[in-house]
This record gives C-alpha cells, structure tokens and sequence, in this order.
C-alpha cells in the first residue's frame, strides 16, 4: 500500500487525518502495553478507518500497589468527520489534532448523523448515571420521561415518513 497516494485519495474524497490522543492504565507494564496494542488495533479494524498507527509510550508508576499509565499516539486517516468524531465519542482521547485538511467541510446528512450520535451517546450515559445513583422514585420519574420521549420519536418519525411520501 503507498500511504501517500491513498491519504490524497481519501483527502480528496473528504477523509480526514488526525491524531488522536490516549491514557490506558493497568495493573503491570505488560498489561497496559498489551491494552495499548489490542486498542490500537481495535482503531485499525473500525468501520471507516482507513488506517492508523499508534505509537505507545514506555508505562510509568506501579509503585506502592498503583497502577501502570501509558500514552498512546495514534495517526489515524479516516474516509470522513463522521467516523473521527465517532470514534472520538466512543474512546474519548484526552485530545485530538486534525492533521488534514485546513478546513472541514461536512455534507447535511453528516451533521445529522453526528449530531444523532453524539445525542445517543449523552443519553446512555445519563441513563447509566441515573440509573446507578437515584433513588427509585427518581428511578420510576426517569423511565416515565424516557417512555415519553420514545413516544415523541416515533410521532416524529411517522411525520418524516409521511412528508416522503
């Protein structure tokens, strides 16, 4: 594969390349450069990704029953923002640095499509927070309102369906 000549390609058809930033922590050295090498590789299989290379940084610490921490880089050429800001709200690097291109230019559908995800993501976590920590009559209020919002979906997505038509 010429890396060079399948960046413009994919540069061309909107990808983007970045890089991505990460902290993995473990209970030894071995064990975090072993997550460190299952996650990079895990990037490389993503649907969208065109390519990565991670680079893992020596792990530190370990000293008094701590654990292992390591950094890990990863150079990442995607075919569009969509899958980078998946991917970012799936493994939520610590940062993030777009490479290429200068300037994003994202199609309606797109945004759409992030904007669903990044909703979708919010809410689980707001259902995994409430879920742990409420009492149950928080509990009982906090399924109500999702019973209601899943109603309020479904009209809305009836009255898509029927503006199509």
């Amino acid at each position: 594969m010429d890396v060079k000549k399948v960046t413009e390609k994919t540069m061309r058809d909107g990808g983007v390349l970045a890089m991505l930033y990460f902290d993995v922590h473990a209970a030894s050295k071995e064990a975090t450069q072993q997550l460190g090498t299952g996650f990079v590789n895990h990037l490389i299989k993503t649907n969208g990704v065109v390519y990565a290379l991670g680079e893992i940084d020596e792990p530190v610490g370990g000293e008094e029953g701590k654990n292992y921490s390591t950094s890990i880089s990863v150079k990442i050429l995607t075919k569009d923002f969509l899958t980078l800001g998946s991917i970012c709200l799936t493994h939520s690097p610590f940062t993030v640095e777009i490479l290429k291109p200068d300037e994003i230019k994202l199609p309606l559908n797109q945004a759409h499509e992030l904007l669903s995800t990044m909703s979708a993501t919010a809410a689980e976590y707001k259902k995994l927070i409430i879920t742990k920590i409420s009492k149950p009559e928080e509990l009982a209020e906090f399924q109500e309102q999702l019973r209601i919002r899943a109603e309020l979906g479904k009209k809305i997505l009836e009255k898509k369906v029927k503006k199509n038509d």
